[in-house]
Protein backbone atom coordinates (compact mmCIF):
# COMPACT_ATOMS: atom_id res chain seq x y z
CA UNK A 1 0.00 0.00 0.00
CA UNK A 2 1.36 3.22 -1.02
CA UNK A 3 2.24 5.60 1.97
CA UNK A 4 -0.61 8.23 2.71
CA UNK A 5 0.27 12.18 1.34
CA UNK A 6 2.33 14.57 3.10
CA UNK A 7 1.84 18.20 3.17
CA UNK A 8 3.29 21.18 4.64
CA UNK A 9 0.96 22.76 7.80
CA UNK A 10 -0.16 26.38 6.44
CA UNK A 11 0.13 27.60 10.03
CA UNK A 12 2.99 25.71 11.89
CA UNK A 13 4.92 24.82 8.96
CA UNK A 14 5.07 20.79 10.25
CA UNK A 15 4.98 18.32 7.24
CA UNK A 16 1.77 15.74 7.91
CA UNK A 17 0.17 13.06 6.51
CA UNK A 18 -3.19 13.28 5.42
CA UNK A 19 -5.65 10.23 4.59
CA UNK A 20 -7.39 11.22 1.06
CA UNK A 21 -9.76 9.47 -1.17
CA UNK A 22 -8.33 8.90 -5.46
CA UNK A 23 -11.83 6.74 -6.13
CA UNK A 24 -13.88 10.15 -5.20
CA UNK A 25 -11.39 12.14 -8.00
CA UNK A 26 -10.49 15.82 -7.52
CA UNK A 27 -12.28 17.50 -4.02
CA UNK A 28 -11.68 19.92 -1.81
CA UNK A 29 -11.95 19.06 2.34
CA UNK A 30 -10.69 20.69 5.23
CA UNK A 31 -8.92 18.29 7.79
CA UNK A 32 -7.43 19.71 11.40
CA UNK A 33 -3.60 19.78 11.10
CA UNK A 34 -2.30 16.73 13.54
CA UNK A 35 0.18 18.99 15.19
CA UNK A 36 -1.30 22.70 15.77
CA UNK A 37 -5.26 21.52 15.06
CA UNK A 38 -5.92 24.42 12.71
CA UNK A 39 -8.09 23.66 10.49
CA UNK A 40 -6.42 23.17 6.45
CA UNK A 41 -8.40 23.53 3.28
CA UNK A 42 -7.55 20.35 1.47
CA UNK A 43 -7.53 20.20 -2.27
CA UNK A 44 -6.88 16.92 -3.87
CA UNK A 45 -6.54 16.47 -7.71
CA UNK A 46 -6.20 12.65 -9.08
CA UNK A 47 -4.30 12.94 -12.47
CA UNK A 48 -5.82 9.69 -15.13
CA UNK A 49 -2.84 7.77 -14.27
CA UNK A 50 -3.81 7.69 -10.87
CA UNK A 51 -0.82 10.10 -9.79
CA UNK A 52 -2.35 11.92 -5.96
CA UNK A 53 -1.51 15.90 -5.89
CA UNK A 54 -2.61 17.67 -2.62
CA UNK A 55 -2.57 21.23 -1.80
CA UNK A 56 -2.94 22.51 1.65
CA UNK A 57 -4.28 26.30 2.07
CA UNK A 58 -5.56 28.39 5.37
CA UNK A 59 -8.70 27.72 6.15
CA UNK A 60 -9.20 31.59 6.33
CA UNK A 61 -7.75 32.46 2.59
Amino acid sequence: MAEPPRVPCPYCGEVVSVQVDPSAGGYTTIEDCAVCCQPMELRVTVEPGGEITVEARRDDD
